[in-house]
């Protein structure tokens, strides 16, 4: 057998040595795009609306209230047919008094309504002057007067939606009726009266609070617990290529339990659900889906 020359022989090894590093160079590169490090649990960023609430708290009141009284002095009140708290209907009998030539004089509510309060009690007198025997609220319509912030008050308008808050009457309709013109100088806090549309019975005086819808905003969204504050401004770290990229962001509203981005991120962005210090830049992480990761 002929033996190959010293130089093909050299050249045939150099040859198999480059076969090698080149079916070697895909296996590095899989191992380097494998995950690696600790398991983070993760979502994908998504578009939500968030509306923008202004809060003012505040107290009952009637807005309009209607004194009920006899048009002549010198009655004595002889029947009462009505008391505070009950509903009355235009015309309805709620008092009988005695003249003083005889005879009777009916007391009549003037407007349907709630009868807030009533003086009227048998043998007591009545006239045109005196204390009203009863005040109703007329047609049952109620406002929330409320104390707003003077930063919110330019948010505020006309009809813009209100849900109300009021203990033991649970949650209520309104809208943004009037707007006060002027500031509360001591306390810097402007005045809104809100129309409330209920047919509950509510209790003047009693305290509320106002949920007032200004506007609506519409963005990615991610959970309040993906976004860090730092020295470096606001961050949310999102995965890409299995590592960690930190990310500066601008917020917005917030609302249950999920914060507005409004420049920084895109749908779809990898986003971990809890950042943490644990986590910085370029590490590598085993993504794991929030979904997957609740089961």
């Amino acid at each position: 057998m002929r033996s190959l020359p010293a130089r093909s022989l050299s050249q045939t090894f150099v040859a198999l040595a480059g076969l090698a590093l080149l079916s070697a160079q895909p296996v590095r590169a899989a191992d380097d795009d494998a995950p690696k490090g600790p398991a983070v649990t993760v979502l994908k960023a998504a578009k939500s609306c968030f509306s923008d609430i202004v809060e003012a708290t505040g107290s009952i009141i009637a807005r309009e209230e209607t004194s009920v009284r006899p048009e002549r002095p010198g009655l004595k009140v002889t029947e009462v047919l009505a008391e505070a708290g009950d509903t009355t209907t235009a015309g309805q009998v709620m008092a009988r008094l005695a003249l003083p030539e005889g005879g009777t004089l009916q007391v009549t509510a003037p407007v349907a309504g709630v009868i807030a309060t009533s003086t009227a009690q048998i043998g007591a007198p009545a006239s045109a002057k005196g204390e009203a025997l009863f005040t109703i609220v007329a047609r049952s319509e109620y406002d929330l007067v409320a104390l707003v912030a003077t930063n919110d008050v330019r948010k505020l308008a006309v009809n813009q939606p209100v849900t109300i808050r009021i203990a033991g009457a649970g949650d209520i309709d309104g809208k943004v009726r009037r707007i006060g013109p002027t500031v509360e100088p001591n306390i810097q806090q402007g005045m809104v009266y809100v129309g409330i549309s209920s047919q509950k019975r509510l209790l003047l005086n009693a305290s509320g609070r106002a949920l007032i819808k200004t506007g609506q905003s519409c963005n990615v969204a991610v959970p309040l617990t993906a976004v860090q504050y730092s020295s470096a401004g606001t961050v949310v770290q999102v995965i890409r290529r299995n590592r960690v990229e930190t990310k500066r962001v601008e917020i917005g509203l917030m609302s249950g339990g999920n914060i507005e981005v409004r420049d920084g991120l895109t749908e779809g962005d990898i986003v971990v659900a809890r950042a943490g210090a644990l986590l910085r830049e370029g590490d590598p992480v085993r993504p794991v889906m929030a979904a997957a990761a609740a089961k």
